[in-house]
C-alpha cells in the first residue's frame, strides 16, 4: 500500500484544508464516471481511504505513528466499504449536478391519488389447459378501499389536517456538508409520506390506512396457446391506492405442467411413435394420443426409422389467433426382435434366401434382412 500521503501528494504537516483540495482535485481526475482508464477506479477508490484515514485527526495520528498497522479496525472503517458515502456523492456530482432544478422538479410533490402497488399470482395449469385455453377461478388478497372511511383513513365526522412536519409541502429538505460544499437533499416527508396531509382521529376499521386487506375470487381467462412463462394482466384488480387512490393491476404469470408422451415447441407438437420391423416394412395404420385425443395415423410402406410424419393443423393454436394451428409431428422408431420363433426365422431365412438368388447380395449385407441377420441372429 503507497504512502497516504503519497497518494494524495502532499507533505506530512499538510493542514485540513489543503488535504481538502488535494482530494478534490484527485477525485475528480479519477472519478470513474470521467476517467474510463484501466485502473481509474482502483486509484479512485485508494484516494478515498487515504482521505478518509488523513481527515480524521485520531486516525491520522495513528497513522503517522505506526502507518497503516496503527488503524488497525479503523482501517475497515475508513474504506467505508470502498467510500461508501462519498462515492455515492460523486455519482450524484457528476451525473446530475443540474442541481436545483432538478431536486425541484424531482422532488416536487405529485398532485393527485397515488396508485396502488401492481400483485403477482403464479398459476400452474395443465397441458391441455395451455393448448385450448380455460377459465380458472383463483383467490388472490390484496387490498382494497375501506369501506367504513371511503378510503380517507378518518373517522367519521373527522378529517386530515396539514401535516406539521413538511407544513403541507409533503416533501423535507436536508443538507449535507461534504467536502465540496453544502448539498441540498429533497425527499418525501417521513410523516405523512408525502400526501401533505395526516389523520388526527384515524378510522378503526382500518387504523387510518383507508385500505383493508380483502380475499377475493376472481376467474381468469386464458387464453388457447399460452405457455410457461406467459403473463396475464388483469387490470384493477392489484392493490388500491392510498387515499382513495386507483388500484395497481394484477399479473398471472403461467406454468404449464409437462405431457407424459407430447412435447411443445411453440404451436408444434411432437411425439414419438414405435413400430415393428413389419409395420414399418409393410405400411399400417395406426392411434396415437394427440391434443384432440386419438388420431389415426398412416405408416407408408417402407418407413425408414428416423422418418417424421406430419399431421396437418393438430399443433398448438397460435396465441392471438386461434383459429391458426400448428402441426403435430410423429418421429418413428422402430424396433427389431431380439428373438424369433423358428417358424419366424424359417420365413425369414427363405425371404433372404430368396432376395439373394436374384444376386441382391447387397441389399441382404446393407438392408433390412443384412441388419436382421448380419449379427448372426
Amino acid at each position: 500500500m503507497a504512502d497516504y500521503y503519497s497518494l494524495l501528494g502532499v507533505s506530512r504537516d499538510v493542514d485540513a484544508e489543503g488535504l481538502k483540495r488535494a482530494y478534490r482535485r484527485l477525485a475528480r481526475q479519477y472519478h470513474p464516471d470521467v476517467n474510463k482508464d484501466p485502473g481509474a477506479e482502483d486509484k479512485f477508490k485508494e484516494i478515498g481511504r487515504a482521505y478518509s484515514v488523513l481527515s480524521d485527526p485520531q486516525t491520522r495520528s495513528r497513522y503517522d505513528q505506526f502507518g497503516e498497522a496503527g488503524l488497525g479496525g479503523a482501517a475497515g472503517a475508513a474504506d467505508m466499504g470502498d467510500m461508501g458515502g462519498f462515492a455515492d456523492l460523486f455519482e450524484t456530482f457528476f451525473s446530475g449536478f443540474g442541481g436545483a432544478a432538478a431536486a425541484q422538479a424531482g422532488g416536487r410533490r405529485r398532485s393527485g391519488p397515488r396508485q396502488g402497488d401492481d400483485l403477482r399470482l403464479d398459476l400452474t395449469i395443465s397441458f391441455q389447459e395451455a393448448v385450448f385455453g380455460i377459465e380458472k377461478e383463483v383467490q388472490v388478497r390484496h387490498l382494497e378501499t375501506c369501506s367504513t372511511c371511503s378510503g380517507s383513513g378518518a373517522k367519521a365526522g373527522s378529517g386530515p389536517s396539514t401535516c406539521g412536519t413538511c407544513a403541507g409541502a409533503g416533501q423535507v429538505r436536508r443538507a449535507t456538508r461534504t467536502p465540496f460544499g453544502s448539498f441540498t437533499q429533497v425527499a418525501s416527508c417521513p410523516t405523512c409520506d408525502g400526501t401533505g396531509q395526516v389523520i388526527a382521529d384515524p378510522c378503526s376499521a382500518c387504523g387510518g390506512q383507508g385500505l383493508q386487506q380483502v380475499r377475493k375470487k376472481l376467474r381468469i381467462n386464458i387464453p388457447a396457446g399460452v405457455d410457461s412463462g406467459t403473463r396475464l394482466r388483469v387490470a384493477n384488480e392489484g392493490n388500491a391506492g392510498p387515499r382513495g387512490g386507483p388500484a395497481g393491476d394484477l399479473y398471472v404469470f403461467l406454468n404449464v405442467q409437462a405431457h407424459p408422451q407430447l412435447r411443445r415447441d411453440g404451436i408444434t407438437i411432437h411425439s414419438e411413435v414405435v413400430l415393428n420391423y413389419l409395420q414399418a416394412i409393410l405400411g399400417d395404420t395406426i392411434e396415437l394420443e394427440s391434443v384432440d385425443g386419438h388420431e389415426r395415423l398412416t405408416i407408408p410402406a417402407g418407413t425408414q426409422p428416423g422418418t417424421v410424419l406430419t399431421l396437418q393443423g393438430k399443433g398448438v393454436p397460435r396465441l392471438g389467433n386461434p383459429v391458426a394451428r400448428g402441426n403435430h409431428e410423429v418421429t418413428v422408431k422402430v424396433q427389431l426382435p431380439t428373438k424369433l420363433s423358428g417358424e419366424e426365422r424359417q420365413l425369414l431365412e427363405q425371404l433372404a434366401g430368396h432376395h439373394t438368388s436374384k444376386g441382391q447380395r447387397h441389399h441382404h449385407k446393407s438392408g433390412l434382412f443384412g441388419g436382421l441377420f448380419g449379427g448372426g441372429g
